[in-house]
């Protein structure tokens, strides 16, 4: 069952640094480009992924072709894809360790999300943790 309640919801937040995002975009008007920028702000060092733009950089980090590549541990994998396509992301994101998988607003799959938790992830489907963050009250990090 993915996370629900705003205490888990806050503790995944609080407790999580590196966040790795894919479907990140290097295009100001996409919701991922906003969504990167307000996570940076609050202190996440936010790692992108897109096969589309590897070796480019967005807000100052270097984009990775998949999550394999990155090669440091991850908190959180921030899924910006079609739900079609979040089963693949989560799929990685249990192969690379990570501690949890967030699907963005509109990004469900209870497959994936049963997969993932069965996996020992966390699991947050249908929200944005940028809109979590203001909504909770959860301040940036120093």
């Amino acid at each position: 069952m993915p996370l629900a309640t705003d205490d888990a919801i806050r503790s995944l937040l609080t407790g999580a640094r590196m966040i790795a995002m894919v479907g990140a975009s290097d295009r100001p008007d996409r919701p991922s480009y906003e969504v990167m920028e307000t996570l940076q702000r609050h202190g996440y060092r936010v790692i992108p992924v897109n096969p589309q733009i590897t070796g480019e950089h967005i807000q100052g980090e270097y984009v990775f072709r998949d999550l394999g590549q990155i090669g440091v541990p991850i908190d959180i994998v921030d899924i910006f894809r079609r739900s079609s396509a979040a089963g693949e992301a989560v799929d990685a994101a249990i192969a690379v360790g990570a501690k949890a998988v967030w699907m963005q607003l509109g990004v469900v799959d209870d497959q994936a999300a049963a997969r993932a938790e069965a996996a020992g992830l966390e699991v947050v489907m249908d929200r944005c943790p940028a809109v979590e963050l203001r909504r909770l009250g959860i301040a940036p990090v120093a």
